[in-house]
């Protein structure tokens, strides 16, 4: 992955340059592990809307997401149905595309059922982190061995929009991988905070 230097001079992922909020999203959030159940399936539910699109017209729209989808509250989210659906399609704040709308209903649904069965969506998540090996040989892909081999089980699992790509950009955001470039300067951060981690169990 290519470095370039950032507004402080210090080399980072060259695709965080191009807006300040990706840059900001980068340094602060992009690849530090997330434990948290609601963030996890906010983010899953994130990298499913934007199949077919930028992240920065997600990222962008983030709060307005937030805001129409209830915080991402799993349990919420896991008792609408078609009025919410109806509404959320005149939500000219986030994207208006029925079929992604109605997945993030069922994959509250199907994360119920995943928590009651493994206890939490993290610890079945972290289960799933890849081994280092297999972090170094795929850096910068945007697919990898586990994140076709996950992307079958959710979707054995009854969920919908997610894919080996949007799986893997989910992995490398959430920390399951450090994604950054050897040479980008939270690169280090990252690995110190995935080292400190007590993996869910």
């Amino acid at each position: 992955m290519q470095t370039a230097p950032g507004p402080d001079g210090h080399l980072r992922c060259a695709w965080c340059l191009a807006t300040p909020q990706y840059l900001a999203y980068h340094d602060t959030e992009w690849g530090f592990p997330v434990t948290d159940d609601r963030r996890l399936f906010e983010k899953l539910c994130l990298e499913g809307f934007q199949a077919g699109l930028s992240w920065r017209t997600i990222l962008e729209k983030r709060e307005n997401f937030r805001r129409a989808f209830a915080g991402f509250d799993i349990d919420t989210l896991a008792g609408w149905g078609a009025p919410e659906v109806d509404r959320l399609l005149l939500d000219a704040g986030i994207v208006r595309h029925r079929g992604k709308i109605e997945s993030v209903l069922n994959n509250a649904r199907r994360t119920q059922e995943l928590i009651r069965a493994e206890g939490s969506l993290a610890a079945w998540i972290w289960r799933h982190e890849p081994a280092v090996p297999e972090q170094a040989a795929h850096q910068g892909v945007t697919t990898s061995p586990t994140s076709v081999q996950l992307s079958k089980q959710l979707k054995k699992r009854g969920f919908s929009f997610v894919g080996p790509t949007t799986v893997h950009a989910f992995l490398q955001a959430m920390g399951l991988i450090n994604d950054h470039a050897a040479g980008c300067v939270v690169h280090a951060r990252v690995e110190a905070a995935r080292a400190a981690l007590e993996r869910p169990g």
